[in-house]
């Protein structure tokens, strides 16, 4: 039988969370890894969502790499084809193209604990060994549709947001918009000129903001051009204000009143109907669900070819949807801006652990993690995006990068422990660890708001987002305490040993040569620091240096 191809590293996704892990692992002077990609292009959740009206929520120079800063975003709030060719250039800039595997869907990961290495098996039959797994597939990768009675028999044409058909015209089409979520109220404004007739499935209404858009001007791409410094300084503003607003989702929810004033106002301009005002206005706290940023949705609902209908959709005969209130109504097309499967990842069902059981099972009571990371009876497997280290307020790139630097010196604890070693979460750790989150969850307007969102799990626990700021989820990751974990070595006789960690293992002397890599119109430039604030230096924001 052939030997099986063994790497030190593999890495699952191409999103921003895989692509950062490949570009770290570079950086910390690991060349032996791979990143497996079950599509055909690189780009996560950005290849993956390309529907209509697609952008991001997060101003683009904060949601971005710090070490990979681009000049030339066209607008503040920059749009899928945007972002996506961003990360091409990302994955060229930093030469990830050499380790990219795609249409590699990973099917199987199991723990060899004889062997101290994970048995990667992908679609068509190849088998991979890795001494570590990074798992970076996101949590918005599986759409999630909901099971609708007489659905398989409709007539008309089905689709998900994330897999939107654009061979499909909507020109002159009866069309329901199924779901009020961050895709949909971008959708609606998109295709309401061009249907005829427009349905919209509310089960809850969002809290809607105006947007405040606008092109980048060629002045202001010139100069961060020129001074990079400006655009740090620009990110780190954007940065200080979001980190200033944290206190009031997770400690003071009270003083939230102030902006669902504003939200209402923002209604009130589009909507004059009264009937309508009052289907689209929220009963829960502002924050609780993710506030939606659009000056395009209101407008959009109060022209005369859309009907909101306040109610889920519940059935489908023939051709006509019926809503759960009774009302009905016949379309052409249907498509579910539903969101996606988030506090149960699909990868999990995927993973099997020490014991031999899945990851899927370990957390068949709500998942967790150690600082969103590892898991226990998991050795050498972490997730990037894991269990409570989503956000409601600012970019997840922040969180990412932490989470990278927390990879980094997990690979560097390690290499010191030398020979064949892994290290398992212990189980007290990550107890303690998620007591503590969710203690702090229970005065956060994500519990307290009175709304029912996709951060809560089946049990109604906030599994998905960060109770602080990015700053302190930073301090958190910036190193890996060695007293949380247990070494696992290889036994004399294929067994395996265990020893608890009493601390931190001294770091060897690595590289002390650091950059920043430009990513605009794809060039590279060897100036700056390494991975590493979630803010930039400027506008008075304090830039936090990456753990090395």
């Amino acid at each position: 039988m052939a030997q099986q191809e063994h790497v030190r590293v593999a890495v699952i996704g191409t999103g921003f969370g895989g692509l950062g892990a490949a570009v770290r692992l570079r950086r910390e002077g690991i060349t032996d890894f791979v990143v497996l990609e079950r599509a055909d292009s690189v780009g996560g959740t950005w290849r993956d969502n390309s529907y209509p009206g697609c952008a991001c929520d997060v101003p683009s120079h904060l949601y971005s790499f710090s070490f990979a800063p681009n000049p030339d975003w066209p607008r503040t709030f920059s749009g899928q084809k945007h972002i996506r060719a961003y990360l091409e250039r990302v994955a060229d800039t930093f030469g990830l193209r050499p380790h990219i595997r795609l249409n590699h869907e990973v099917k199987l990961m199991t723990w060899d604990k004889a062997n101290l290495y994970w048995v990667i098996e992908s679609a068509g039959g190849a088998v991979l060994h890795a001494d570590v797994v990074v798992s970076a597939t996101g949590p918005l990768s599986d759409p999630k549709t909901p099971d609708i009675t007489g659905l398989d028999s409709f007539p008309g044409k089905v689709f998900h947001s994330a897999r939107w058909d654009h061979d499909y015209d909507l020109v002159g089409k009866r069309v329901a918009m199924v779901g009020t979520g961050a895709s949909a109220i971008q959708i609606v404004p998109a295709i309401q000129p061009r249907t005829a007739k427009l349905t919209l499935f509310q089960r809850t209404p969002p809290w809607v903001m105006p947007r405040v858009d606008r092109t980048i001007s060629k002045a202001e791409r010139a100069l961060h051009r020129a001074v990079p410094a400006t655009g740090t300084a620009r990110r780190g503003l954007l940065w200080g204000i979001r980190e200033l607003q944290v206190s009031a989702f997770t400690k003071h929810p009270d003083q939230l009143g102030l902006v669902e004033k504003i939200a209402k106002s923002n209604m009130a301009r589009a909507i004059k109907d009264p009937a309508l005002r009052a289907k689209l206005t929220p009963d829960y706290r502002i924050g609780c669900k993710r506030i939606l940023l659009s000056s395009t949705y209101y407008p959009a609902l109060a022209q005369p070819n859309v009907d909101v209908v306040a109610s889920g959709l519940s059935e489908i005969r023939g051709s006509t949807v019926v809503a759960a209130d009774g009302s009905e109504a016949e379309v052409d097309a249907i498509i579910f801006g539903t969101g996606f499967h988030v506090t149960d990842m699909p990868i999990a069902e995927r993973v099997v652990g020490e014991e031999g059981i899945t990851l899927a099972e370990s957390w068949k009571d709500g998942m967790n993690s150690l600082r969103g990371a590892t898991a226990a009876g998991f050795p050498n497997w972490m997730t990037i995006i894991g269990p409570n280290t989503g956000l409601g307020n600012s970019s997840m790139i922040l969180m990412i990068e932490s989470q990278l630097n927390y990879m980094a010196d997990y690979l560097r604890q390690l290499n010191v422990l030398g020979g064949r070693a892994a290290l398992d979460a212990r189980s007290a750790a990550v107890t303690a660890w998620n007591d503590r989150v969710q203690q702090r969850m229970k005065r956060t307007v994500w519990n307290t708001g009175g709304c029912t969102s996709w951060y809560l799990d089946e049990a109604g626990r906030n599994t998905t987002v960060w109770p602080g700021t990015t700053g302190e989820f930073r301090r958190q990751t910036r190193s890996v305490d060695l007293a949380e974990y247990d070494v696992v070595r290889a036994g004399a006789v294929g067994g395996t040993g265990r020893a608890a960690g009493s601390g931190r293992v001294p770091e060897q002397p690595g590289r002390t040569d650091r950059e920043t890599v430009t990513v605009g119109s794809g060039t590279a430039s060897g100036a700056g620091s390494d991975t590493a604030s979630g803010a930039g230096s400027g506008a008075g924001a304090v830039a936090e240096e990456a753990a090395r």
